[in-house]
């Protein structure tokens, strides 16, 4: 027996109202709201006995290789049996294509699944010739129909399975139309219970919206244990591969692909990629180290300072926050004396990366210096520390690491926080520690 109800959801994160609202008290988002009739089904069920911790048999996680390092990097060093992976990113970024360049890797160890919702086989087949892809075990079902694919699955057992992608995908047993909340969750949340009854790594491909969210609600993100966002510009070849959520390895893992005619191509040095370019002896140009994930980068970040031409001054950062921007202007500003708040200021992270954590603090205030003062950076100089509002420059994790990385790259010397400096050690670069802002620019600048 069954009982229906009609609700109101939203299409943004799938908050429910018994009405409909114009706008989304949960998201915020505008006239996003759906009618859907939700059914519950009374039946009985099993309560699960409970186990006590000390009882309970763990496993290894066996890993498989897709072939592709920068791949296995972001998803903790390989696929986990079971393991429900969500790839999201914009259209014609390459999700497809390093997807199919994964099945490639997976083929030897059995049969694979490749459903594919939006293409027809002909299209899958154009792209494995472009990618020169031939296998015999990569079966291709053009279907939509959960029943249909589960039903595929179950006689075919494949060792892997790709769901491109789950927006498309709908249940008979969901009075809704494909790509509603209703539906991507209930279609999400069965896959994933066969995936992990069966022990079959599961892949889904996800449409994101114009905000770079994935689509659809937020519990999708829940249900999955990984998920990985593809990030770059479509003028840019290089892509980056970045794991916001694992259940199985560390999060915030990147993997760095180029993207060519034959396919993505993985990136094994992205720091001496990233600056391969740099200007020499230019103002408004310094390295900075950022750590993403496990693994330290070296990265060039531009600013570019000029007089204002209207009575509000623009502030634009490309790949970095513009309030950590604005704040780091005015501590520039209030602490350091220099008149850089009524001016218009510029910064990028060259690459098309975007950085968020707080130790690139003293790489961008050096750039809007450099290029305000028009004096260049040292070339063989490197930077980096967290800046505090009175100025004081922090102490930031892995400084070790991020010395070495730079020292391999034939980096010279490091400027980094005073409390850093006093535990590192070696040789291979000079590191000079300084305790705020202001001492740290006149090392670098004299």
């Amino acid at each position: 027996m069954a009982r229906s109800k009609i609700l109101y959801q939203c299409q943004s994160c799938g908050y429910a109202s018994p009405k409909w609202l114009g706008k989304c008290p949960d998201c915020g988002s505008w006239n996003s709201f759906a009618e859907e009739e939700r059914v519950t089904k009374l039946a009985s069920r099993k309560t699960a006995e409970p186990l006590s911790l000390s009882g309970v048999t763990a496993s290894n996680d066996d890993r498989s290789s897709t072939g592709i390092g920068e791949l296995d990097r972001a998803l903790g060093g390989g696929v986990v049996a079971g393991s429900v992976i969500l790839i999201g990113g914009d259209p014609g970024i390459g999700k497809s294509t390093l997807i199919l360049q994964a099945l490639k890797g997976l083929a030897k160890l059995g049969s694979l699944l490749y459903v594919s919702g939006e293409e027809s086989p002909q299209q899958v087949k154009l792209r494995a010739d472009r990618l020169r892809i031939k296998s015999d075990n990569i079966i291709l079902l053009p279907e939509t129909s959960l029943e249909g694919i589960m039903d595929v699955a179950l006689k075919l057992g494949p060792k892997a399975i790709v769901v491109d992608s789950i927006q498309t995908v709908f249940s008979s047993d969901i009075p809704s139309a494909p790509g509603s909340v209703g539906q991507i969750r209930e279609c999400a949340t069965k896959l994933m219970f066969m995936a992990k009854k069966h022990g079959m790594p599961l892949f889904l491909i996800g449409h994101v919206t114009k905000e770079g969210a994935i689509a659809g609600p937020k519990v999708l993100e829940h249900i999955v244990d990984t998920v990985l966002y593809f990030e770059g510009d479509k003028g840019n070849p290089f892509r980056i591969l970045r794991a916001v959520k694992n259940r199985f390895g560390p999060a915030n893992e990147i993997g760095v692909f180029e993207m060519s005619e034959e396919g993505l191509k993985e990136v094994d040095n992205p720091s001496q990629l990233f600056l391969s370019e740099r200007p020499s002896d230019i103002s408004g140009s310094v390295v900075t180290v950022s750590m993403e994930g496990t693994r330290p980068l070296l990265v060039e970040i531009q600013a570019l300072v000029s007089s204002s031409k209207f009575g509000i001054p623009r502030r634009t950062g490309l790949g970095f926050d513009y309030n950590r921007l604005n704040l780091l202007i005015a501590v520039l500003d209030k602490r350091i004396g220099m008149q850089v708040a009524g001016m218009d200021v510029f910064v990028n992270v060259v690459g098309g990366l975007k950085i968020d954590e707080p130790a690139v603090d003293m790489g961008v205030i050096t750039a809007i210096a450099s290029s305000m003062k028009n004096k260049s950076v040292a070339s063989k100089t490197v930077t980096f520390g967290e800046v505090g509002l009175s100025g004081e420059l922090r102490a930031i994790s892995q400084a070790e690491i991020r010395i070495k990385e730079a020292a391999k790259l034939g980096f010279k010397k490091a400027v980094v926080p005073m409390n850093n400096a006093k535990k590192i050690k070696g040789p291979e670069i000079e590191v000079i520690g300084a305790s705020n802002v202001e001492e740290a620019l006149d090392i670098i600048f004299f």
